[in-house]
């Protein structure tokens, strides 16, 4: 079963994706996406791959005879992909060169364009789930694009936000936030010529930094040269930084926010490309759960002080730095 159902309470579509329970479980000697397998080329860099069991598909199955007068459903329309990072099957993106990084910021953006080229795709969502913690159970480093054929109600609510904003103060509302963060500092980690990482004033996730383009910029695939460089440099840094915490693969889900296409309204004046990171653990053994206020008010509740984890993630980001030094 592959479709998607209407939620009449939220307004938004859930997919039912029954199939994907017949993924099988991967034996521990051999990976699909490592050279030699047999599923991916002998050598690569970065590879794109057709998800195996996806949720949306470009040819969708119709759906099971279950809608009525009030319930709708619809085809399970859209694309998921898997993004290879590199041939190696233990390398995380942290670890991964800068200039080899430069080259996944380069297939993301030919995925981005070629994704959407389908006008039946109105959001391409490009993420990274990472570690046991978060449900991944294919450790060969990847992330995944998903092309939907509706816009997601989270990147609907910042549209709407945004264009609030930019209606009352005639300014991008990530702008605004950039501008509020470089300016107070404290909950500023990283910064280079074109981006900056930091933990949100109204973060959820103890951990859980934005990267921002420091020029508006609506998609990746707007991104200049320079501003691809500086991109992969600061993901690598971010990245490591989570890293050098606690001294471990820090688990985390990396979600790319940008703006939909082909849709008939013009979010680009007041909506702004920027990476949310969920880093799912509060400190280094215990994890953060989205209990009952979270999971069903959505009232989230941090139980933190955002500039006192700011603090704790520059120093991280000073021990990742020093690390990179030493490893020269």
């Amino acid at each position: 079963m592959a479709e998607l159902r209407w939620n009449p309470l939220l307004r938004d579509w859930v997919m039912i994706a029954s199939h994907r329970q017949e993924r099988p479980q991967m034996p521990k000697d051999w990976c699909p996406f490592c050279p030699g397998s047999g599923r991916v080329p002998e050598t690569y860099d970065v590879l794109e791959y057709d998800n195996d069991f996806p949720a949306l598909m470009q040819n969708p199955p119709e759906p099971d005879p279950v809608a009525t007068n009030f319930y709708k459903v619809a085809p399970a329309y859209g694309k998921c992909e898997v993004i290879l990072y590199s041939p190696n099957h233990t390398i995380t993106l942290p670890e991964l060169s800068v200039q080899h990084i430069r080259k996944l910021v380069d297939l993301w953006v030919e995925r981005f364009e070629a994704l959407k080229k389908d006008p039946n795709i109105k959001f391409i969502f490009i993420f990274e789930n990472r570690g046991e913690v978060v449900g991944v159970t294919m450790p060969h480093p990847h992330g995944q694009i998903y092309g939907y054929s509706w816009i997601p109600l989270k990147i609907l609510r910042e549209l709407e936000s945004a264009e609030l904003h930019y209606n009352s103060y005639n300014e991008c509302l990530i702008c605004r936030i950039d501008k509020e963060e470089m300016e107070f500092k404290k909950r500023v980690i990283i910064e280079n010529d074109h981006f900056v990482t930091y933990l949100p004033f109204f973060t959820e996730y103890p951990y859980g930094v934005f990267i921002s383009p420091k020029r508006h910029v609506g998609t990746i695939s707007e991104f200049t040269d320079d501003e691809k460089n500086s991109f992969a440099k600061i993901l690598k840094e971010t990245t490591g930084t989570l890293d050098s915490l606690f001294d471990y693969q820090f688990p985390y889900m990396m979600c790319f926010h940008q703006l939909p296409v082909n849709v008939d309204k013009d979010y680009s004046s007041f909506y702004h490309f920027h990476v949310e990171f969920y880093p799912p653990m509060r400190s280094k053994d215990k994890q953060k759960f989205n209990a009952s206020s979270e999971t069903g008010a959505w009232a989230p509740c941090n139980t933190t002080s955002p500039e006192e984890k700011a603090e704790e993630l520059r120093q991280a980001y000073k021990r990742f730095l020093d690390k990179m030094q030493g490893g020269k």
